[in-house]
């Protein structure tokens, strides 16, 4: 079954080609107008003597009330040797274009080195819960279904001792029983009492500069994948998964896809200096790691990248999803094309990407135009305050840099042109996309360190679009996992519900394609973990489709 929601009724009523603006891409930060007025803590100002002081958090755009309004969660840290807690943030939709925090109320009160944040109904009860990752100990958060939360982690059987880095995050239903289980990155296995201080070893200084030191010269660490026993508890199978057997790596943005269309999630995460790791779902529990050979783990020229964040999307509208990856300044944005689903080439320099002085972080994937092609957007921020003023060519704030999607495998870098947003340089980490004013477009929120958010509002040119938010019955209720395919214009488009990616932070799960100058779809076909297959006729463009899993 499926509703119809109207995104605008001046949607519903079509827009001329003369009522659009005249600037085909033109953001503006709204964050203060918003109320979006907390302020990220995080390390030192003007240096950083550890590695934990440089990841910064994430952030994750959901409804977490149910009241049909998007809400803004942002992770939050603190400084070394900090009396004063910085909680995290938890901005409600007040429907106005105006948010204010109420994390206090919700429950949301641990506070420390927070880092990244993933989204899922792990108990199928039609609230979304949390996972917060930590250095430290992770916080599964359960929704109570009443605008607050519980700290569930001790119930679910998760870690409550120990000390890990936690970073990205994703909630998935790898074994496809109905219920999301948990896939963990963890960056170093980090102790801060036997860990160098800036240019005390090899790995310590950078550009002749002593700065923090790592990842290289300290411990690697794992990755974990929990599976979710449909009891409200969970149980570490990694071993048994085949999450050890590459062994450690730096691991940071965390995504899972169908990347060879058999109906089943693999995983990709991003690794800093070690090869990235790329998951194929065997069908039984179990995963092999073929990163190196599908083409995934290294650049086009075999060498190891600062694997960051990383997005997923069907960039040229082939039917397969394709994987973008943020590297360390001087080196391009990986973009790695999917070739048949088994194999991925590098198409970083042929696409137009641009080799730069920026440090990437927070990525998507967002058709800012709704011509039918995803664009990219990167957030950008340097680990090291301390570039500051040395004429090194590396500046620590940094602008975030829009490519747009030319339709023939091309991008075209138009931040120079996309308004006054992308001409401000920021200390950004987590990224992530969805609709926050219920026009039907998709904002984008900047997590910023030792800053306040940003909140990009796009009021360019436009074309049409269809909205799908989905519900799964038989499936997860949170849908992760379920494929849908629209068809407009004799072509097909394809994307994915999924947990986590971007860099430590979690997108709306409402599904957004431009259609262009079509004013309506041909069809949509949606397929759920669960094996079933939903078919939609043709519908009308410019509105959200609700649809429940049949």
């Amino acid at each position: 079954m499926f509703r119809r929601t109207a995104a605008i009724s001046c949607f519903l009523l079509g827009l001329a080609a003369a009522q659009l603006p005249s600037a085909k891409f033109f953001f503006r930060d709204v964050a203060q107008a918003a109320g979006l007025a907390g302020r990220n803590v995080f390390g030192g100002l003007d240096r950083k003597d550890y590695i934990l002081e440089t990841t910064g958090n994430g952030v994750a755009i959901f409804d977490y009330d149910g009241d049909g309004r998007n809400d803004i969660f942002v992770a939050n840290g603190t400084r070394l040797n900090s009396t004063t807690p910085s909680p995290p943030q938890l901005y409600h939709n007040d429907g106005d274009g105006h948010f204010h925090d109420v994390a206090g109320a919700a429950g949301l009160n641990v506070t420390g080195w927070g880092q990244g944040v993933c989204v899922g109904d792990f108990d199928n009860d039609g609230h979304p819960d949390m996972l917060v990752t930590y250095y430290g100990r992770n916080i599964l958060y359960r929704n109570r279904g009443d605008g607050t939360f519980e700290d569930f982690t001790g119930k679910a059987k998760l870690p409550t001792s120990g000390i890990r880095y936690g970073s990205g995050c994703s909630f998935v239903d790898y074994d496809r029983d109905g219920y999301l289980d948990i896939v963990l990155a963890n960056y170093v296995d980090l102790d801060l009492d036997k860990t160098p201080r800036p240019g005390q070893s090899d790995f310590c200084s950078w550009k002749s500069i002593p700065v923090m030191c790592g990842p290289r010269g300290l411990p690697k660490a794992y990755p974990v994948i929990y599976h979710n026993n449909h009891d409200g508890t969970f149980t570490d199978v990694s071993e048994a998964a085949g999450f050890l057997k590459p062994g450690g790596r730096y691991g940071l943005g965390v995504v899972a896809a169908d990347f060879d269309n058999d109906g089943w999630p693999d995983i990709y995460i991003a690794c800093d200096m070690t090869p990235s790791l790329y998951f194929h779902n065997l069908h039984n529990g179990t995963f092999e790691e073929r990163g190196a050979e599908a083409g995934v783990a290294f650049n086009f020229d075999g060498a190891l990248q600062a694997g960051m964040g990383v997005a997923v999307a069907d960039y040229d509208n082939d039917g397969r999803l394709d994987i973008a990856k943020t590297n360390f300044s001087g080196d391009l944005t990986s973009l790695f094309h999917n070739d048949d689903g088994k194999f991925f080439t590098d198409v970083s320099r042929e696409s137009g990407l641009k080799a730069r002085q920026y440090l990437g972080w927070g990525v998507a994937f967002v058709d800012v135009d709704d011509d039918g092609w995803r664009d990219l957007i990167v957030a950008n921020g340097h680990v090291y305050p301390e570039v500051e003023g040395k004429q090194l060519g590396d500046t620590y704030l940094q602008p975030t840099v829009l490519y747009h999607n030319l339709g023939n495998g091309k991008f075209k870098d138009v931040t120079e042109e996309a308004g006054p947003a992308f001409q401000t340089p920021r200390p950004a980490r987590g990224l992530a996309v969805g609709d926050l004013d219920g026009d039907g477009r998709q904002e984008i929120v900047i997590v910023n360190m030792n800053s306040t958010p940003s909140l990009l509002k796009n009021s360019g040119a436009r074309g049409h679009f269809i909205n799908l938010s989905l519900s799964g019955t038989k499936s997860n209720r949170s849908a992760i996992g379920a494929r849908a395919i629209v068809s407009v214009g004799g072509r097909k488009m394809i994307d994915e519900v999924m947990s986590g990616g971007s860099f430590y932070s979690n997108n709306s799960f409402t599904l957004h394609f431009g259609l262009g100058t079509a004013a309506a779809v041909d069809g949509i076909e949606i397929r759920w973990p669960s094996g079933t297959v939903q078919k939609i006729g043709k519908t009308t463009a410019d509105q959200t489709l609700k649809i429940t899993e049949q």
